[in-house]
């Protein structure tokens, strides 16, 4: 509990402020894209700039964090975020918005692996997956509030508004992230190792790891990242929902999502991590399942409340099992690796579906989105080995 108690200055508050401000862009990114392009390939391709900013700079990022330290890669990484949140909420044409976002990206990758090294640095492995379901439940708390905010605020400011409050609130993580992150905690890391080698060297030793649990983890953020298109385009263009009552089913899909964080690391640390991660994502393929047979407001509220139930149960679980396989020497650049791996699913994941979108219907790339989640819940049943090692010594820090 004091371990965890330390990181909410550091690591909770500044996530919780950048999930409120993302989240407020779940419901309304895809609408305004749609503004600027109709093809659904064009405004999926809007939603995946941004992993593919973060692909792009993951393992750079990676490799940059062992130089920098923690605490200036979150500092760098969330102004980048805020600048290119304001300047996609001032963009006029369509390469313009695909830029920025793809900028928003690579702030992010900073951010992401920043955090991640430093949970991982400073959490034993018997609280690991608490501490990491907590984080988890942090950014669930803030896409609960964001999306029926920023549904809201489009409805009466404009399409623009969510974005401008959004960059406030990661300049807002920023100034957190510098203040109260101890130096001692966070210096760069040094050596006699360029970070490329380390890199490279950590790749080549992990390479079984990152073959099967690296499939799983492409597949778990496939279904993550494409459920953010589908939904909201689903619910405007096809049951005739305005943008507030989009966001509205979000945060009611977030609030059963948030709800389960706590029993998800307890799960993870008492039973082992496969326990939360196997049924967790086959709920989620339920969920999107139902997407397709929603007939109104109503009905899309249980399709994407049971897929809020999944995801709620899977907390934390791919950050745990990331941290859980890392090499001690070389977490920085094994966390570069781990997210490249997700954001290639994060990434690929809305592309996908907004081609299947274009050929053959949003309900049938909702139905693809749920084959992946039966891939990814199947992968982890049968290829993932359990991680957790109740021996384990406990991490520096």
């Amino acid at each position: 509990m004091q371990r965890n108690s330390r990181l909410l200055w550091p690591v909770y508050v500044p996530t919780f402020l950048l999930s409120f401000g993302q989240g407020m862009l779940v419901p309304t990114l895809p609408i305004y894209a749609q503004t600027f392009a109709e093809s659904f390939s064009l405004i999926s391709l809007v939603i995946s700039a941004a992993g593919i900013g973060t692909l792009l700079a993951d393992i750079p990022a990676g490799a940059l964090l062992s130089r920098i330290g923690r605490r200036r890669a979150m500092i760098v990484g969330t102004i980048a975020i805020a600048i290119a949140t304001v300047a996609m909420g001032l963009a006029t044409y369509y390469p313009e918005l695909l830029l920025y976002r793809l900028v928003g990206g690579i702030g992010t990758a900073l951010w992401n692996i920043s955090r991640m090294a430093y949970l991982a640095d400073v959490t034993r492995a018997s609280e690991r997956g608490r501490a990491l379901s907590v984080f988890g439940g942090v950014n669930r708390i803030g896409t609960f509030v964001g999306p029926a905010i920023g549904g809201g605020m489009a409805a009466i400011f404009g399409l623009s508004s969510p974005f401008f409050a959004a960059a406030v609130l990661a300049i807002g993580a920023a100034l957190i992230s510098g203040i109260v992150m101890e130096d001692a905690e966070t210096k760069p890391i040094g050596g006699h190792h360029l970070p490329w080698a380390v890199l490279a060297q950590t790749a080549r030793e992990s390479w079984r790891e990152l073959a099967t649990a690296g499939s799983a983890q492409v597949f778990v953020q496939m279904i993550r990242a494409g459920r953010q298109l589908v939904v909201p385009l689903y619910g405007a263009t096809v049951l005739g929902l305005d943008v507030a009552q989009v966001g509205t089913v979000v945060s009611i899909s977030a609030a059963i999502d948030m709800a389960l964080f706590i029993p998800a690391g307890l799960v993870m640390d008492r039973m082992g991590r496969k326990w939360a991660t196997v049924p967790s994502f086959a709920v989620m393929a339920i969920g999107m399942g139902l997407v397709p047979l929603s007939s109104d407001f109503l009905g899309l509220v249980i399709a994407t409340g049971i897929i809020g139930l999944g995801n709620g149960m899977s907390s934390g679980t791919m950050m745990t099992l990331g941290a859980d396989l890392a090499p001690r020497g070389a977490i920085g650049e094994f966390m570069g690796v781990w997210r490249l791996v997700g954001d290639a699913g994060s990434t690929g994941g809305p592309i996908i579906v907004g081609a299947v979108a274009d050929l053959v219907g949003l309900a049938a790339a909702a139905l693809s989105l749920a084959a992946v989640g039966i891939i990814a819940s199947a992968t982890l049943a049968l290829f993932v080995r359990e991680t957790l090692h109740r021996e384990e010594s406990p991490a520096r820090g």
